[in-house]
């Protein structure tokens, strides 16, 4: 009797999407009523090969009608995957399973088969999208890997931004960069990163925005590209930002979690409004002195007092004119659940904001050329702190 594994997932894996092993055995003690696959989860952070001794799940399936057991792990992986992404850039959890079957004989005792332990595999905070396969390397989802974002391929910048994006220097199946290269018409620098394939280090954050510390070009700049490098060997696609003049309105820039567990950015600089309201319930006290001696009230008293108020602040953004490659981007945004409105980066200081906007019709530059957007979000923290 032979139990195999017959579908793996991808070396690195987006945990809020399927998380797939799929395991068979070759002999027909699979055509028992009570034959169970069965999978004992294995999952930890740290070091490579701190797994532990003791499984943190024990999963059973039935065969399904081909006899085989289809595992979907995102679920529990997914539900380690706790910190937010602006507390932990290099959320990484690492998973095993040590698959076997059993079932019961006619005399009610448990048969159970050898066991098969897979390889270690690797999951980020993140998801996959339509009409991507199940089981796809991450490195094939973005021609921009191991830079994690899926662009686009021009972007503008500010001299005042603040920003940085997440390069992946673990073991993803494809080559490990070694620095970040940054060219301008006059300049080129070089940003080195490192991390190490057997612990949790394995996503370095690199500067993007021209006031970030650590961004390496200096002086005039137009424009610059930052592209990942193996040595001298260049990696993915490279994306170019343009420095553009400072606009009439103040610039809102805004951060979201993308689909990779990492932060895009987009300046929003044509107008931008910022909104107050409040909520507030009422009560009627029971006015005057009916404790005392007669009955009396003050000219102070109300009828009429308020028991809760509270406040809600939003913002209203509108971009400039974009070209159509930035609609995937700006999908993410709308279905992203951590975004900030970045005040001063190098300080860490942003404001956590939640989308209210729910609906937008996504233009194309074949009729509508360079398109505007626009989009509302709620301050996270409101006027009045209250815990």
């Amino acid at each position: 009797m032979s139990l195999s594994i017959t579908q793996n997932p991808a070396l690195v894996s987006l945990a809020q999407s399927p998380i797939i092993f799929t395991v068979a055995e070759s002999v027909g003690v699979y055509e028992s009523s009570s034959f169970q696959y069965v999978g004992e989860l294995y999952y930890w952070t740290g070091s490579l090969t701190n797994s532990g001794s003791d499984a943190n799940y024990t999963i059973s399936k039935y065969p399904n009608s081909q006899y085989v057991g289809i595992f979907d792990l995102n679920r529990i992986i997914n539900s380690t995957l706790t910190p937010l992404a602006q507390a932990n850039s290099s959320s990484v959890v690492y998973y095993a399973v040590d698959f076997y079957w059993q079932y019961q004989n006619t005399s009610s005792l448990f048969v159970t088969g050898s066991h098969t332990r897979s390889a270690t595999y690797k999951a980020l905070d993140g998801y996959g999208i339509f009409q991507e396969p199940i089981g796809q390397q991450v490195y094939s989802k973005t021609p921009h890997w191991p830079i994690m974002t899926d662009g686009p391929v021009s972007q503008s910048a500010f001299t005042t931004n603040y920003g940085g994006l997440g390069v992946y220097v673990g073991d993803a199946g494809t080559t490990t960069p070694t620095k970040i290269v940054y060219t301008s018409a006059l300049q080129t620098a070089d940003y080195p990163v490192s991390g190490t394939t057997s612990s949790n280090a394995q996503i370095v954050r690199f500067p993007i925005g021209p006031a970030e510390s650590g961004f390496p070009l200096s002086g005039s700049i137009e424009s610059y590209k930052v592209q990942a490098y193996n040595s001298s060997n260049p990696l993915g696609t490279p994306i170019t930002f343009d420095v553009v003049c400072t606009q009439k309105y103040p610039n809102i820039r805004i951060k979201w979690k993308n689909r990779y567990g990492q932060f895009d950015y987009m300046n929003f600089n044509m107008v931008n409004r910022q909104s107050f309201s409040t909520e507030r319930k009422s009560y009627q006290p029971q006015l005057g002195s009916w404790e005392g001696s007669t009955l009396s009230y003050q000219n102070y008293d109300s009828a009429n007092l308020a028991y809760i108020v509270d406040s809600k602040q939003g913002i209203v953004v509108n971009s400039n004119w974009l070209p159509e490659t930035y609609n995937e981007i700006l999908k993410q945004l709308l279905v992203s659940d951590e975004i900030y409105w970045v005040q001063n980066e190098s300080t860490d200081s942003v404001m956590p904001i939640t989308i209210t906007t729910q609906n937008i019709v996504f233009k194309t530059g074949v009729v509508d050329k360079l398109i505007q957007y626009q989009f509302e979000f709620n301050l996270g923290q409101p006027y009045k702190l209250i815990m």
